[in-house]
């Protein structure tokens, strides 16, 4: 997963942003299992890009409530 900039975040409504979110957590979750088993060699660095898009989604969410 590459990682996702702050105009292709402005972009998406709220929708979309919780959508994006479910999908990245979901990917999160099974690195990490992987991780935990064992079995995660190359994909190893892709953990932390994925915890700073789900912090950046967050983020927009909690600024778009504000407003």
């Amino acid at each position: 997963m590459t990682r996702l900039k702050m105009k292709t975040i402005n972009a998406l409504n709220e929708k979309d942003l919780l959508d994006r979110l479910q999908q990245l957590r979901s990917d999160l979750t099974k690195l990490k299992i992987d991780s935990a088993k064992g079995t995660l060699r190359k994909q190893s660095g892709k953990i932390k890009p994925l915890k700073r898009n789900i912090a950046r989604i967050l983020t927009k969410l909690n600024e778009m409530k504000k407003k």
